[in-house]
């Protein structure tokens, strides 16, 4: 299909962007922050659980904040999207930047609970603000489904002959690649950088930023 009859907000090179960034915060609290996920809340609840069932009542409000920040976060990002009527997509990605560059640059001086409570914040803000692939439901955060929609697209694709279903395999298969992309780049920039690792995905986000505005000079 033709990606210019789709918003660019919801084409596979943005998609691939952000899943990329997606994949780097939950790398980047995991390896720094105590091993809590920034985006992945279902790794926090079952980490919550497993450690809840061993009697580790001190690790609760690991777990706890970044799951309520989470929930802010997308409560937050919903109310900006019935204020803000022009531009969505760039206001988003601009409130990502800002929550990356702060925790970047000051990450050493605050406590895990606060950077895991504005990462959360970001992929929830992430997560919200965009929900579709080529008109079709997209999440950049979790990639459970996506790994179920690969297996669905292959056999439609490949066994029922559905050329369209070949299509969304590759695009699948290429947004979890861009997902593990990302945990690869902070994983490896980590052992160098430290905290200060998460400011290499500002490069993914930069690229959705300039996708959009790009897009938006191209109709001017």
């Amino acid at each position: 299909m033709d990606t210019k009859q789709h918003e660019v907000h919801e084409r596979l090179e943005f998609g691939l962007a952000l899943a990329a960034m997606a994949g780097g915060l939950d790398a980047y609290t995991y390896l720094t922050h105590g091993e809590v996920f920034a985006g992945l809340q279902t790794g926090n609840f079952i980490l919550l659980g497993i450690h809840l069932g061993q009697g580790n009542w001190d690790v609760l409000i690991n777990y706890i904040i970044p799951i309520i920040a989470f929930f802010l976060g997308a409560l937050i990002a919903r109310h900006l999207q019935n204020k803000i009527v022009k531009n969505q997509p760039l206001w988003f990605l601009f409130f990502e930047t800002i929550l990356l560059l702060f925790v970047g640059l000051l990450s050493p001086f605050f406590p895990d609970l606060l950077v895991n409570a504005l990462l959360s914040i970001t992929a929830a803000m992430q997560l919200q603000a965009f929900t579709k692939l080529k008109g079709k439901p997209f999440t950049s955060l979790m990639m459970t489904g996506n790994l179920r929609n690969l297996s669905t697209h292959f056999f439609d694709g490949y066994i029922d002959k559905d050329p369209a279903k070949k299509t969304a395999f590759k695009d699948t298969l290429f947004i979890l690649s861009s997902f593990a992309f990302g945990a690869l780049v902070n994983g490896f920039f980590i052992t160098y950088f430290g905290e200060h690792a998460i400011l290499f995905s500002l490069i993914f986000l930069g690229i959705a930023i300039f996708l959009i505005i790009k897009d938006k000079k191209a109709f001017l």
